[in-house]
């Protein structure tokens, strides 16, 4: 059993595991922020520029509501809510949108950082292999 707790606890902890927990909960909780900036500020104006109508309430009722002489409901009301399906296909492509632009940003930062590389290795002399060996020995009793 400790050969698989110590397995487990290998593979958890390797960056790659631990980075996307962090991209998961950083990623929910930007979904959250989208979806209030949806429901919150554009859904509201695009429902001013209908003429008020307020979108998410908008369905199509395919059977009412049935109610017995007390009012107490019978039966549910069954309706296709397509404001509730706008609104979150408005989340979803802000997201993509914003995802998109993140990847875009990030692939340019890493084509420049390696641009720089390059170039640095192109400058930079080759060294013999007793300049390596002494560079090496150099480092070494820097760190300690």
């Amino acid at each position: 059993m400790k050969k698989y707790w110590s397995e487990f606890r290998q593979f958890a902890v390797k960056g790659n595991v631990v980075d996307l927990a962090v991209a998961v909960i950083i990623g929910g909780a930007f979904g959250k922020i989208v979806s209030s900036f949806v429901n919150d500020i554009v859904m509201p104006l695009v429902g001013v520029i209908l003429g008020g109508v307020d979108l998410t309430g908008f369905k199509w009722v395919i059977a009412k509501e049935v109610l017995d002489e007390s009012g107490a409901q019978i039966q549910s009301e069954v309706a296709v809510n397509i404001g509730m399906f706008l609104q979150n296909i408005v989340d979803f492509l802000i997201i993509a949108l914003a995802i998109f632009i993140m990847i875009k940003i990030i692939t340019k930062t890493k084509e420049k950082i390696k641009k720089k590389e390059e170039e640095k290795q192109e400058q930079e002399p080759e060294l013999s292999e007793e300049q390596k060996l002494l560079t090496e020995i150099r480092d070494i009793l820097k760190n300690k």
